[in-house]
Order: C-alpha cells, then structure tokens, then sequence
C-alpha cells in the first residue's frame, strides 16, 4: 500500500509515476494511480527491483518488513561499494529504525565505516523527507561531495 500512496500523491499533482508489480501466486493488480504505460508485471524480486534502482532518484524507506529491507540494503550496499551511483536514501520512522538495525553495532564492530552511515538520513515527519531530499540534491549540486 506504501507504494500506491507514492503513486497517489504523483497522481494528485498530475506527476507521472511508474509501477513495478511482482507476479505472484495472489495476483496483485496495478494500483489505479500508476501510469498505464508506466506499468509492468515481474517474473522475481531481483529484476523488479534491478529496474527500480535503474532510475532511482531517492529511496525514502517506511518501516516494512523483509521486502522493505531487502530493498533498503540492496541500495545500501551497491552506493557503499561504488556500484550505484549515490541517491539519497531517507529512512522514516527512527523508533523503528533504531531497532530493527542497531547501526551503531555494525560501527563498534567493524562491519561498517564511519562514512557509511552517512549514506542514509533518519527522520519521522514528512518536512523532514522532503528537507532531505532537498538537501541532497542542493549539496550535489554545489559539488559538496554528495553524488
């Protein structure tokens, strides 16, 4: 439902957005806020999300459950290796971040660096969404080192 509301919202203010169903044995169908011309169905999750990141401009992440996570990391780690052209990630919901992924561990214990923490932004309320995104985009254009 999260992604019908992205959709929604674009549809309010006559944005286009695209729709990337999965095929599954509980058919989903097109939510009526997509693009007709700008949604397909998908065999598996991989290339699903493959044609997602292809034209990502940001991840702004709801708490969720594995599909959610699956996503999130996938994008983390393909900006951290240099393998995604870097886009900025908001988590929202920092109580539920915080205890789903205790960032600060993978720190201490050397999974991370501290510059991969600055690959994503945590806040709750939708100013702050829209603040970071906005700041992204403002600082990549100053050549302030966030591409």
């Amino acid at each position: 439902m999260k992604s019908q509301a992205a959709n929604h919202g674009a549809f309010e203010v006559g944005a286009r957005s695209i729709g990337l169903n999965i095929t599954l044995p509980h058919e989903q169908a097109p939510n009526p806020y997509m693009c007709p011309d700008l949604a397909f169905r998908c065999h598996c999750f991989a290339l699903r999300k493959m044609h997602f990141l292809l034209h990502a401009k940001g991840l702004v992440a709801f708490p969720g459950g594995y599909g959610t996570l699956d996503e999130l990391f996938e994008v983390l780690a393909l900006i951290q290796t240099g393998k995604m052209q870097r886009i900025p990630v908001v988590l929202v919901g920092r109580a539920f971040w915080r205890r789903v992924v205790d960032f600060d561990l993978l720190l201490d214990e050397g999974y991370v660096s501290p510059s991969d923490l600055d690959l994503f932004t945590c806040v709750d309320e939708a100013e702050e969404i829209v603040s970071a995104l906005e700041r992204f985009y403002v600082t990549s254009a100053a050549g302030d080192g966030a591409t």
